[in-house]
């Protein structure tokens, strides 16, 4: 798993990897995830235990979700259509605290996106369907989730939606806390 790792210019601790990519007339092939290069390029040692898969179809945004308790790390990329991933740093001891990043994930660019424990992370589709896969350090647990408001004025997220798109979401979601209720770590 050959693979180039990038810090983001906003929050380093947050890493776009781009998998190398071999192609030819037939098509192409990478290996999506190897943990021994993985803990090599990125210094992450966290195991994975879960990985997830979600189908959405355009404008539906997913997020800003985390877990107060059984906090994870996630690896995510897309196999299908194209998104707009983002992370929130809701570490209080961390220099980049209240600040977020994002990058476009899709089957054209096959990044992938390191989002660490103690962030908030999201997602908006900008393609017809998006299939967006993702591997987490730590199992699902319901008591524990927390949702962010996705439109939170303190944080301007720039969600690169079209001018006047509102995006779908979930009862939950539209429900999320603000910058200022959101429980914290």
């Amino acid at each position: 798993m050959p693979i180039a790792v990038t810090p983001t210019k906003e929050i380093p601790e947050v890493l776009i990897i781009e998998p190398k990519v071999f192609g030819d007339a037939r098509g192409w092939f990478y290996e999506s995830f190897n943990q021994k290069e993985f803990t090599k390029k990125t210094g992450i040692q966290e195991p994975f235990v879960q990985d997830n898969h979600s189908f959405s179809k355009k404008y539906v945004l997913r997020g800003l979700h985390y877990q107060r308790e059984y906090t994870q790390g996630r690896l995510v990329r897309v196999t299908h259509g194209k998104v707009f991933d983002v992370a929130v740093d809701l570490r209080k001891s961390s220099p980049t605290f209240g600040k977020w990043t994002g990058t476009e994930l899709s089957l054209e660019n096959q990044r992938q996106f390191w989002v660490p424990e103690g962030f908030a992370h999201g997602f908006v589709v900008l393609s017809e369907e998006a299939h967006f896969l993702y591997k987490t350090t730590d199992y699902w647990h319901a008591q524990s989730e927390q949702c962010l408001i996705w439109n939170d004025p303190t944080l301007q997220i720039d969600w690169q939606l079209p001018e006047g798109v509102i995006p779908i979401l979930t009862p939950k979601d539209a429900q999320g806390k603000t910058w200022e209720q959101a429980i914290k770590f």
